[in-house]
């Protein structure tokens, strides 16, 4: 009877320890994912590689982006995939290259996306940010401008693995119109409806963190804004700020001196943009203190970047005074300053800070690099992207794969803006050339930034190596993906 006992409160013991344990180990799951980070992607729109007081831009006011660059990693080397909206936002939600979606120019109208060769909104059934992170067990939200569909037929966030949407959208150069956005009261669009809706954009997004900050489950949130998308109207108490300001083209370098000194009304310009681009700022600034406040900061990874380069002063557009530093040419263009853009990644006691990194990556590596810092295995597809994980942490090491581009209509501006149809960037080298082969060009990036001396004479061999890897790239897209309106090419 006494080892009955006895067996019996073993029995207990060891049911006891089991049901501990089992408690502890759910705690640690629990505990384990909401380690997972809480990710909020800020993407500016049409914003200059030197549109940052921490960069040295002459008159711009940055604080708070400063601040993330203080507190995170700037990226000298990264670069969108396009050189207009639809596309580079495409690349950043898919892991692919756009003209692999048929991607090569901006969705608009029906009219417009026939005569472009563009579908009227990105195919819902490929694999996009959204998914991966609902995979990893994320609530996904996207706040801002969406542009991954036209105006006459859309496809809203919804069907690309997103929980919640609030989307505001331009139609070319007239007055921003609103979908599933927070407008006025009275639903009226005001004249400086773009800085107003960037100001919305953020204030909408800390509206859905505080409703999920205590969730079991971390957030993704993208945060795309409009500024310094044309039109700008900065308010009056906005221009104040820069009351004092005197643009003179000698306080900037290389191609940016020659293009400021070309403005028509040029300090009233420079004003135009740098007051929205601080509004903006001040906007950001809001976004960090709440983090600040609520204890968030320490485990929330941003992402601060830009769409592509700055726009250009002709024509109807307006300001067009985003800085491209150094670096030639502008939006539309495939040269530097249409597409290194600024990046910046903060993650406290992961990401190093106030580290500069010279590692190049771009926006089809965010898609992998999320999966792998979420633990998420992505499926079998095309992926033209790499995992950078490493990088952010601070690793310096050559990109893998090559990065490519194509663009066959019109660039605003100068004619030296204008460079053949197809790129390709590998190690410290890129390259152009037509689809045919001609007109090549060859720059060594890290000698030569601003691509002012074409070296594809000096060295045929490596010349002749990036041609072949560039137009294998291009015989792997669908013909039909193509346009075959030589009106508008280059």
């Amino acid at each position: 009877m006494k080892n009955i006992k006895h067996d019996i409160y073993r029995l207990i013991f060891v049911l006891l320890i089991i049901f501990i344990s089992n408690i502890y180990l759910a705690g640690c799951q629990k505990i384990d994912k909401k380690k997972k980070p809480n990710i909020i992607f800020i993407l500016t729109d049409d914003q200059g590689y030197g549109d940052m007081g921490i960069l040295g831009h002459p008159y711009m006011k940055t604080p708070n982006i400063d601040r993330l660059a203080k507190e995170g990693t700037r990226f000298t080397q990264f670069y969108a995939n396009a050189t207009v909206c639809a596309p580079s936002r495409v690349a950043l939600m898919t892991g692919q290259f756009p003209a692999r979606n048929n991607v090569h120019h901006i969705y608009f109208n029906e009219q417009f996306e026939r005569s472009h060769g563009v579908p009227h909104f990105l195919d819902p059934d490929v694999l996009t940010v959204a998914d991966v992170m609902k995979r990893a067990g994320y609530v996904t939200a996207h706040i801002g401008k969406f542009h991954l569909e036209g105006m006459d037929i859309s496809s809203p966030p919804d069907r690309y693995g997103f929980d919640y949407s609030l989307v505001a959208e331009l139609a070319s150069q007239s007055p921003i119109y609103r979908k599933r956005f927070n407008s006025p009261p009275d639903g009226s669009v005001t004249p400086d409806s773009i800085s107003a809706s960037s100001r919305w954009i953020i204030e909408d997004g800390i509206d859905f963190i505080e409703k999920h900050k205590n969730d079991d489950q971390p957030f993704y949130l993208n945060l795309w804004t409009l500024v310094p998308h044309t039109p700008l109207n900065p308010t009056a108490e906005e221009l104040a700020v820069y009351d004092d300001l005197e643009t003179k083209p000698e306080d900037f370098i290389s191609w940016m001196k020659d293009y400021v000194a070309g403005a028509d009304s040029i300090n009233e310009q420079m004003k135009t943009y740098c007051a929205s681009m601080t509004s903006l700022d001040a906007a950001i600034g809001k976004l960090l203190t709440y983090l600040d406040q609520n204890g968030l900061a320490e485990n929330t990874l941003i992402f601060f970047s830009s769409d592509q380069g700055p726009e250009n002063y002709g024509g109807t557009y307006n300001p067009g005074m985003g800085s491209t530093w150094m670096f030639r040419a502008r939006k539309r263009s495939m040269y530097e300053g249409g597409v290194r853009v600024p990046a910046i990644v903060r993650w406290p006691d992961h990401v190093p800070a106030g580290r500069v990194s010279g590692s190049v990556w771009s926006g089809v590596d965010w898609l992998p690099t999320l999966a792998k810092l979420t633990g998420v295995e992505l499926p079998s597809y095309q992926s033209d992207g790499e995992d950078v994980s490493d990088i952010l942490y601070g690793s310096k090491r050559e990109h893998k794969k090559p990065l490519f581009w194509e663009w066959k209509f019109d660039i605003a501006g100068s004619v030296k803006y204008r460079p053949p149809q197809l790129a390709v960037r590998k190690g410290d080298w890129k390259y152009f050339c037509n689809p045919d082969g001609s007109k090549e060009e060859l720059y060594n990036l890290i000698e030569d930034p601003g691509e002012l001396n074409n070296q594809a004479n000096q060295y045929p061999d490596i010349a002749k190596e990036l041609q072949a890897i560039l137009l294998e790239w291009k015989s792997t897209i669908p013909e039909s993906a193509y346009l075959n309106n030589e009106e508008n090419s280059n």
